[in-house]
């Protein structure tokens, strides 16, 4: 699969100067950790689960979390565990292309469970989703997934979620840090990806943040965010990635503050209908969100609705000038250092200090490819849409 593989070969052409590279759920973890993007959930109840997934890979997303956890009730818990079963023998039977696809589990026990009623079909998945993810309750999950993938020997990876009051509350978020820092480190080769529940941060203080306002601006959670980064996000080696939180609304909703959209680039795209668009569906704040995650060191993001998916996309595409100072800075002639103008003469780019830039940049370049000169988010945006933001 590929992102934007979803459109025609001569609308990628004239969309990029390097287009997306091709990936698969065997590819290496650092590639699908960048690849992630938009990562789709779904209940795991959902009776034609499979054609849902096939239905979402058509078009665009490339990975999805089926939840066993939250978006279910506690009483639909066996079913949805049938379902799953049942979903994944279809898909198998198809042999269909599928995103990657990801479990989200309640308790340890179902990850061993679930990989042994799976059975052959196991193939299709690429791992589990570990809730309120803690030391003390990760170790068992992680134990866990490794005993599936010895047992079914299919390479399964895991992504914590982290969301648990210990990590909010600033008594406990050192030492809660430092017990996530042990726990996935002992596991480092399973760990594809960090995620943060911020839902549960706002819950734990009776806070829901509204559509005109990103995750950034709940000081509470900011400051949580900044220092899940801090220690488990540097890019010194030793870091993982973590993903951008989740965006709840996808309606309109009562206005309080002016958009987040400004017109000129619609207007140059000739896209203002787009723009009131995507300001009657809160998208703008979607969009601001997600400039701010990837200035604040995250990297895809949770999405609960698949008009989401296209925004995270279009905004993960590497533009002409980025990939452009990041291909001069990490130029073999330049390992010694020093400053140099950025081609686009309207920067400065120092070698030592944007290096680890640099390379993020290129890895996000090989999973989202980079956009022509000419072309901005708004193009990828109206190609994306194909005359409509889907429902």
């Amino acid at each position: 699969m590929r992102h934007f593989g979803h459109l025609s070969p001569a609308v990628r052409t004239r969309l990029f100067h390097r287009e997306p590279a091709e990936f698969s759920a065997d590819s290496p973890a650092r590639t699908l950790a960048t690849a992630l993007g938009a990562t789709l959930y779904s209940p795991a109840t959902r009776p034609r689960l499979a054609d849902d997934v096939l239905k979402q890979l058509g078009s665009g997303v490339v990975s999805m979390v089926l939840c066993l956890e939250d978006s279910i009730d506690d009483r639909e818990v066996a079913g949805a565990e049938e379902n799953l079963v049942r979903q994944f023998a279809d898909l198998d039977a198809r042999g269909a292309e599928v995103p990657l696809l990801f479990v989200r589990v309640r308790e340890p026990g179902q990850i061993v469970d679930l990989a042994t009623r799976l059975g052959p079909s196991i193939q299709k998945l690429s791992g589990f989703v570990l809730p309120k993810f803690t030391e003390e309750r990760g170790v068992p999950f992680l134990e866990a997934l490794t005993a599936a993938e010895a047992a079914s020997g299919r390479r399964l990876f895991a992504m914590p979620v982290l969301e648990s009051p210990e990590l909010l509350h600033l008594e406990t978020r050192r030492e809660a840090l430092a017990g996530i820092a042990r726990t996935v480190d002992k596991f480092r080769d399973r760990v594809l990806a960090l995620r943060l529940g911020v839902t549960d941060f706002c819950s734990a203080y009776g806070l829901r943040r509204p559509p005109d306002m990103t995750a950034y601006d709940v000081q509470i959670v900011a400051s949580v965010i900044a220092d899940v980064v801090n220690v488990l996000g540097r890019a010194d080696g030793t870091g993982y990635t973590v993903t951008g939180p989740v965006w709840e609304y996808f309606r309109l909703q009562e206005r309080m503050f002016k958009p987040q959209l400004r017109h000129s680039p619609f207007l140059e795209g000739r896209a203002e209908e787009l723009r009131t668009t995507l300001i009657a569906r809160d998208m703008d704040g979607l969009l601001r969100e997600i400039h701010l995650d990837r200035a604040n060191g995250l990297t895809g993001k949770t999405c609960i609705h698949p008009s989401h998916v296209l925004p995270v996309h279009a905004l993960s595409v590497v533009s002409h000038e980025e990939y452009s100072d990041a291909r001069d800075i990490l130029r073999p002639d330049r390992d010694g250092g020093g400053v140099l103008r950025s081609a686009y003469t309207n920067k400065m780019n120092e070698v030592k200090p944007h290096r680890a830039w640099a390379e993020r940049t290129l890895l996000r370049a090989e999973a989202f490819g980079v956009a022509r000169e000419d072309v901005g988010f708004v193009d990828l945006l109206r190609a994306g849409h194909s005359g409509g933001l889907p429902e």
